[in-house]
């Protein structure tokens, strides 16, 4: 490979995870990127995200997530305009493909605010319904082989569970049913992993096939998606959509399909990235040895001081 070929810059819109309301507020109050971004939010939905995201108690609520999506966005604005950002490639693991479906273009961006509030809605319907008690829980330091054969005493027991996201070596995300968690992080700790937090609705997990095929027959067709004018690597298995379709089903696999975040830094690394830019509030990705290791890595985002980490 050409050295101008290892020149090539990624942009990565992170997935969701817990926040506080104190430092998501303090930056859509004071951020002048921000700012622009939650006006035209709150245009799109009629209402005050900011009023609704200060009222919330829920860290995924659908005011949560439109602040989630909103901040990543005005990361973005700010990586153009103060670090010259023109990226090769997009990424949006989890959460983040809504803010990578606006930023190639497929949708605009007061369109993926009303998606983004449609789809938290549907969810929080489907998750009333079904998998009441379901979870996804995200921990590291796990061997494979001992993971195995925790995951095959939860089933000879006749537990449910699903793999949700294999983010790096020995660290995993899998849904399982509540009651089962204590034992699970037990197991966890016993076989020397270590477990982060809980996510409550359950991602991700081949079990919820009917929140999928909701969102594709009831929501998906108000949307008219656009060829992305920025090819986007899917986090389910590093595939590089280039048409409307591609870039439809990548949104409907997040629900059904684990990330497989490996995938994807293979696919960067065989297009030729070098650089990578994660843009929005991001506490998992940049932190990932597969990532540090792979790419020079430049945060922006809330908390951030926009900073490059040394590739390792």
């Amino acid at each position: 490979m050409t050295a101008s070929e290892q020149t090539k810059t990624a942009i990565v819109f992170p997935g969701m995870g817990p926040s506080g309301f104190s430092e998501v507020g303090r930056f859509l109050t004071l951020d002048p990127f921000a700012r622009k971004r939650l006006a035209e939010a709150d245009e799109a939905l009629g209402y005050s995200v900011f009023d609704r995201l200060r009222d919330s108690e829920d860290d995924y609520s659908e005011a949560t997530q439109i602040a989630f999506l909103v901040n990543s966005m005005a990361s973005a604005d700010r990586a153009e305009q103060e670090h010259g950002l023109v990226p090769d490639l997009c990424v949006g693991p989890s959460f983040g493909q809504k803010a990578a479906a606006a930023y190639v273009s497929s949708l605009p961006f007061p369109e993926v605010v009303r998606l983004t509030a449609e789809l938290a809605r549907c969810e929080h319907a489907y998750f009333a319904e079904e998998y009441q008690d379901a979870v996804t829980h995200t921990f590291v330091r796990t061997p494979q082989e001992k993971l195995t054969e925790i995951l095959t005493e939860l089933g000879e027991r006749g537990e449910w569970y699903d793999y949700s996201g294999y983010l790096d070596d020995g660290f995993f995300m899998v849904s399982l049913r509540e009651p089962e968690l204590e034992w699970f992080k037990k197991a966890i700790s016993q076989a020397g992993g270590y477990s982060m937090y809980s996510m409550v609705p359950a991602v991700h997990a081949p079990a919820f096939a009917e929140l999928r095929r909701r969102a594709a027959e009831e929501i998906l067709p108000r949307y008219d998606i656009l060829d992305p004018k920025l090819p986007v690597v899917t986090d389910q298995d590093g595939t590089i959509v280039t048409t409307a379709d591609e870039l439809r089903t990548m949104l409907l696999d997040t629900f059904d399909l684990p990330i497989h975040w490996p995938k994807v830094v293979d696919t960067l690394k065989g297009a030729g990235v070098s650089k990578m830019y994660i843009t929005g509030p991001d506490n998992l990705f940049h932190r990932l040895d597969r990532t540090k290791s792979n790419f020079e890595v430049v945060t922006v985002g809330p908390g951030k001081r926009s900073r490059p980490a040394r590739k390792r």
